[in-house]
């Protein structure tokens, strides 16, 4: 099984630089996308709906703004949306498919930089989502959490991590909240179980040369449940392309939808 997370600033603007020619070559059976941007009623043209894939989208309230989205070679059991709080649900944050044995959700957590009110979102968010992780423990299937947290765990995750321990992103709060999903609730960073080297990001700020000298951070992830720890094959970030400022993470599964 091939899950592929991406956050795609756009998705309008990523497929035109060829995301879904990309996508149909990967044999992949779920890919998860975030930031698409745009309302689900814009996207009903044959470029958004490849030939053998079905589609979810997860809108924003608010257009041009955030949403989530599954695309899946497998029709899901059933699609669930949102977690049950204003700060995930309006912005379209969260999706879910729901599979045989397996559910695969894309999760798009906001961005604390700006100022302490945009922060104190996230820091909402991320309590509010570990605290769905902990209830997914109780139930007897396994899950794959997709997509863009916003928060470089260790400093091999961050290029310059020394002088960004005060910047959203990387703050103490934060990393310690990453600590207790893959620590105390033994969830399974998918990529780091199989990869364990530096400089491995999946963002790159949008400056000069940032992607060229791989000045960036790890702020993308697949997060499974610890049944699925065993299963994790390979791990790869693609950067042969660039749909977005950050780049697919491709995890290939010893298991089955």
């Amino acid at each position: 099984m091939r899950v592929i997370t991406l956050n795609v600033q756009g998705l309008r603007q990523a497929a035109e630089r060829g995301l879904f020619d990309w996508m149909v070559t990967q044999d992949a059976d779920v890919v998860c996308l975030q930031d698409i941007r745009e309302k689900d009623y814009q996207l009903d043209e044959p470029l958004f709906h490849p030939e053998g894939w079905h589609v979810y989208f997860f809108d924003a309230f608010e257009d041009g703004y955030g949403g989530t989205a599954i695309y899946s070679r497998h029709q899901p059991k059933a699609i669930m949306t949102g977690l049950g709080f204003s700060g995930c649900d309006f912005e379209g944050r969260f999706i879910q498919a729901d599979f045989e044995k397996i559910s695969i959700a894309s999760i798009s957590v906001p961005s604390g930089l700006g100022d302490d009110d945009k922060q104190d979102a996230k820091n909402e968010f991320m309590d509010q989502f570990s605290n769905h992780l902990r209830k997914t423990l109780r139930k007897r299937r396994d899950f794959i959490f997709c997509g863009t947290i916003n928060t470089a765990h260790k400093p091999e995750d961050l290029s310059g991590w020394y002088v960004n321990q005060k910047n959203s992103g990387f703050l103490p709060e934060e990393r310690d909240v990453l600590d207790e999903i893959f620590f105390q609730l033994e969830f399974c960073d998918a990529f780091r179980q199989v990869n364990q080297n530096e400089r491995q990001f999946t963002w790159w700020p949008d400056y000069n040369r940032a992607f060229k000298l791989n000045e960036g951070a790890r702020l993308d992830y697949q997060i499974t449940t610890p049944n699925l720890r065993r299963n994790v094959r390979n791990a790869g970030i693609y950067r042969e392309q660039r749909f977005s400022n950050h780049s697919p993470l491709i995890i290939d599964y010893t298991c089955d939808l």
